[in-house]
């Protein structure tokens, strides 16, 4: 079965970055690792998982190579961390509106630093979602914990959908702050709230599908894995009753390569009926994507 005829309107990815050479570049989650960080601060903390990361060719722009690379597999929008004021992210959504959709990073441990700054970014950039990945804050912070609920309080405010990395993280850190039994509790206090999962949900991927059966604005994103490795239940709920709440996300370009994703896809046994949905228009309704870019502040059209 060809993936292509089974969509029309383009394929969002959900989670894309953008190479570096920059040796700095993973230097944010150095406090978490500890002792395990890497001897070489440019090494991939999951290198021992994705073994032929992308590579930026020599001398091309970063921005240019990934717009290039989305052109020829497909991908007709993205959402991209655009938490560096100075960084990628924010560049490629002010030079490409209506293909880049950014997502900002927040820290529960800042308290109403990173209220406000998602507050700022909503209008400023404007993001689209809000991102953490709790067991790489530093200190950690449990998914369920009361420093989360000013920020969740916010995202309902706004209207934006929060990602949150879920089950055993890649990087070798403290697993606990990710337990997927812990979205319980945060989706029973905040039904508005749309919480999507992140990198799997590993080894609760049972519990998660249950979670997504029991609560109407929680859902599930299949970033960092090849789609060789999908989990069976996430295909099988998405086959079944869970068509609304599976959200394609690569890896590109941390982990995995376009080539290698556009390869394995369309061998995903998932019904005809799922692959317009789960390649752009949950994306689309969840976070309210369009392809005329309005200011968030006052609702007109640019």
């Amino acid at each position: 079965m060809a993936v292509e005829r089974n969509f029309n309107g383009g394929i969002i990815d959900t989670m894309v970055y953008f190479p570096s050479v920059d040796k700095d570049r993973f230097d944010w989650l150095q406090p978490a690792l500890g002792t395990h960080a890497a001897g070489d601060p440019g090494t991939l903390p999951v290198d021992y998982l994705f073994k032929r990361p992308p590579l930026l060719p020599q001398g091309v722009d970063p921005i240019e190579f990934v717009v290039t690379q989305m052109d020829l597999h497909g991908v007709s929008q993205a959402l991209v961390d655009a938490t560096d004021v100075d960084g990628l992210g924010r560049a490629a959504v002010r030079m490409f509106p209506n293909r880049f959709f950014g997502w900002l990073s927040v820290d529960p441990n800042r308290g109403m630093d990173a209220v406000r700054a998602l507050e700022r970014a909503k209008c400023e950039i404007p993001v689209v979602a809000a991102s953490c990945g709790p067991a790489f804050l530093h200190p950690q912070v449990p998914i369920n914990d009361k420093k989360f609920y000013p920020i969740y309080a916010k995202c309902v405010e706004l209207d934006v959908p929060i990602f949150l990395t879920v089950g055993v993280p890649g990087p070798r850190v403290p697993m606990a702050p990710q337990e997927v039994g812990l979205l319980d509790e945060v989706c029973w206090f905040f039904p508005e709230l749309k919480l999507v999962m992140r990198h799997g949900a590993e080894p609760w991927v049972e519990l998660a599908v249950k979670l997504m059966l029991k609560w109407p604005n929680l859902y599930y994103s299949t970033s960092a894995f090849a789609p060789k490795h999908y989990p069976r239940a996430i295909v099988d709920f998405a086959n079944k009753r869970g068509a609304d709440k599976v959200i394609f996300a690569g890896y590109f370009a941390v982990g995995l390569s376009y080539e290698r994703i556009f390869a394995e896809l369309p061998e995903v046994p998932f019904r005809e009926h799922v692959w317009p949905k789960f390649l752009h228009e949950n994306a689309r309704r969840v976070f309210g994507l369009s392809e005329t870019p309005t200011d968030e502040c006052t609702g007109e059209a640019e």
